[in-house]
């Protein structure tokens, strides 16, 4: 792959840089160090053995299996689609936390082991009491903590609608983001078929083939790259495309996502979906009459946009409240299903 634009880091005091960075709309940023202080980071970089024996003393007797992605050494890490697209290149297996962790130790010498690749485990779920000695602190902010385990995996590009904080714990990460406008030339693949439930680049970044992917050769002039080890973190804005690679035999991350939105407001993508259903297909001038449409509603929206009409009869061209958005989405459920 072309050289990239390094990541922007966080010298000096973290702490101080994450409370700056919260707000995300500043592009992403390296905090190296940022958790150095966590014991799972200290047993992690004592030895492989150390950080699973770790994790194995916050494990849940009675804890359900977690959801483990297993693919043959032929898959070389990468969690992705077969050759045609039909299905995928990976199996998905319910095993017990404690069996990943030993059989990931068990691989660990082998040259060409099989992919292993625990994702979005939520930690008060299956590790409870780990956050007790190891979380982050996030201002005003209530995020979802999980954590992810594996071998040397290839998680191909894609977008979360949250904002994230990615922690390294064990291993090394190679992150490559691009900004929400490379959209185009990260030859997206389908939208409600995916590895992972977010709709991923198709390009392969061990190995681009620029003859099927030329505009990715742009994507990358955009690119920021960061190789992270154990204790440092990455700030991932809400939007940003990232492609996250394990290099180590053992790798585990700890993330946090949150959005700077009430919990109330509902996922754009489900938005995009119904406009693809609705929108997208119409005749050439009607869908541009509705881009305008959708220009002064939503994305050139102000205060100029409902001035005209009595406060008290705006109605949802008022703000948005809990009450309101309840109402909108009862009265899009009955439309939907008449």
């Amino acid at each position: 792959m072309a050289d990239a634009n390094p990541i922007r880091e966080c010298r000096g005091d973290v702490g101080d840089a994450l409370s700056g960075a919260l707000p995300a709309s500043s592009g992403p940023i390296v905090l190296r160090g940022l958790v150095a202080h966590w014991p799972v980071v200290a047993a992690a970089r004592e030895s492989m053995q150390a950080a699973v024996a770790y994790l194995h003393g916050f494990e849940r007797a009675d804890a359900p299996p977690v959801v483990a992605t297993v693919a043959a050494p032929e898959a070389a890490g990468r969690v992705f689609y077969n050759d045609d697209l039909s299905g995928f290149n990976f199996r998905q297996e319910q095993i017990p936390l404690r069996t990943v962790l030993d059989t990931l130790l068990k691989y660990a010498g082998h040259a060409s082991p099989p992919m292993i690749y625990v994702a979005s485990t939520t930690l008060d779920t299956w590790l409870p009491g780990f956050r007790d000695h190891n979380d982050l602190f996030l201002a005003g902010r209530d995020p979802l903590a999980s954590i992810w385990i594996g071998n040397r995996t290839r998680i191909a590009a894609h977008q979360d609608v949250p904002d994230n904080i990615a922690c390294v714990v064990a291993g090394r990460r190679r992150v490559t983001l691009f900004p929400p406008d490379q959209l185009r030339n990260l030859y997206i693949g389908p939208l409600d078929f995916t590895p992972a439930g977010q709709a991923v680049s198709l390009v392969d970044f061990a190995a681009p083939d620029l003859a099927r992917f030329p505009r990715f050769a742009e994507a990358m002039r955009h690119a920021q790259v960061a190789e992270l080890g154990p204790g440092d973190a990455v700030l991932i804005p809400s939007m940003w495309w990232h492609h996250m690679e394990g290099l180590e035999p053992f790798n585990v991350l700890v993330n946090y996502w949150w959005r700077d939105a009430p919990d109330w407001m509902d996922t754009p993508m489900n938005v995009l979906m119904y406009a693809l259903m609705t929108v997208r297909d119409l005749p050439p001038h009607e869908r541009d009459a509705w881009k305008d449409v959708f220009r002064h509603y939503v994305f050139e929206a102000d205060a100029e946009t409902s001035a005209h009409v009595p406060e008290p009869a705006r109605r949802l061209l008022s703000p948005l409240d809990e009450g309101r958005a309840r109402d909108l989405r009862a009265r899009l459920l009955k439309r939907i299903n008449r």
